[in-house]
């Protein structure tokens, strides 16, 4: 009997487990001049939300936009009960460069989130918001490509001043001009040109990023 109840124990628990997939994500800067902060990349499920345009930024979500900060992002997330897994970069990445992070997660992790700051800008970050994730079973190789736009967080004012940009041709972080922020996430206008940004150097049109997510296993 008692190698029975084992055997039975044993069964339930190989029945039930969660099949673990993985996958790669590839980000992509296609900016001319914005240089990327490390990227975060979050897999969950619907319950997590990084943002909602039209409302007011996360303290956590501002800091990054802010200063290229992710860490209470994913302080946050990783406690966060929607959330199966988080994986950040280790640098920063570049105009024309990519990064791959991977991350394994159980199949229920059918939506990612990916996010990172645009450094010479006040406030301005890339992000896909809970996007679906190509299906995992049977799929090995399977991919889903998006194009990331550009948001501005709302907790700057876009004044351009070197004195408040920690990116280039400015080195400041930590910073804030606050006086004249609009207080809610919205669709980023660029860089106009104003009072130390060269519009033509760090400027963009439409989307800044195209992330792909990839089946590994």
């Amino acid at each position: 009997m008692k190698k029975l109840i084992l055997f039975l124990s044993i069964f339930s628990t190989m029945a039930f487990a969660q099949p673990m997939h993985k996958y790669s994500v590839t980000i992509t800067n296609i900016t001319k001049g914005q240089i990327f902060s490390p990227p975060v990349v979050i897999a969950h499920n619907p319950s997590y939300v990084l943002y909602n345009l039209g409302q007011p930024a996360r303290p956590s979500l501002a800091l990054m936009a802010e200063d290229g900060n992710n860490g209470d992002i994913v302080a946050e997330a990783e406690v966060h009960e929607g959330v199966y897994s988080v994986m950040s970069g280790d640098g920063v990445l570049m105009p024309g460069e990519s990064v791959i992070l991977e991350l394994e997660t159980p199949a229920g992790a059918n939506w990612f989130t990916i996010a990172g700051m645009l450094v010479s800008t006040n406030d301005a970050f890339f992000a896909l918001n809970g996007v679906k994730a190509p299906t995992a079973f049977y799929s090995r190789g399977n991919s889903m490509t998006y194009r990331a736009e550009a948001y501005d967080a709302g907790s700057e004012a876009n004044s351009e001043d070197c004195g408040f940009i920690p990116g280039p041709p400015c080195g400041n972080g930590g910073v804030r001009d606050t006086e004249g922020a609009e207080g809610y996430v919205y669709l980023h206008s660029g860089i106009h040109g104003g009072v130390d940004l060269d519009a033509a150097s760090y400027d963009w049109r439409s989307t800044v990023a195209t992330v792909t997510i990839k089946v590994i296993r």
